[in-house]
């Protein structure tokens, strides 16, 4: 008598995967914009964090209005308080309006992303 191997339930399979990568990315060297999340923040990158949050969530209509018009005063100052630099912010746009659903519903996602395109003041040349 055989059986047919068991097929695992893509669930499970993506939970497996979520679980592995959590506990590799504890193991590596945080980098320098998930230091506020991964390990204790510098009191310079809690600062830039409340900076960034407060630029994206107190205008977030206006932020959303900036990304799907490829640009505005509310985008601008979010990428300012992130210290996304100039040159990359047309990119960066690009992938925002990309992104847009997951940004339109999440907007703590979007403060991650501009932390993670902006360079920590705690790690200058990073």
């Amino acid at each position: 008598m055989t059986h047919a191997p068991r097929k695992i339930a893509l669930p499970r399979l993506a939970l497996c995967a979520l679980l592995g990568a959590v506990a590799l990315a504890s193991a590596c060297t945080p980098l320098p914009g998930l230091r506020g999340t991964l390990a204790g923040a510098a009191p310079e990158e809690r600062a830039r964090r409340g900076e960034v949050e407060l630029a994206v969530k107190g205008r977030f209509p206006q932020v959303l209005e900036a990304i799907e018009s490829g640009g505005g005063p509310a985008l601008t100052a979010a990428f300012d308080a992130a210290n996304v630099p100039q040159q990359d912010r047309p990119a960066r746009i690009l992938q925002l309006q990309g992104d847009y659903g997951l940004y339109a519903e999440s907007p703590g996602s979007l403060v991650t992303s501009l932390l993670l395109w902006g360079p920590s003041p705690a790690a200058p040349g990073l």
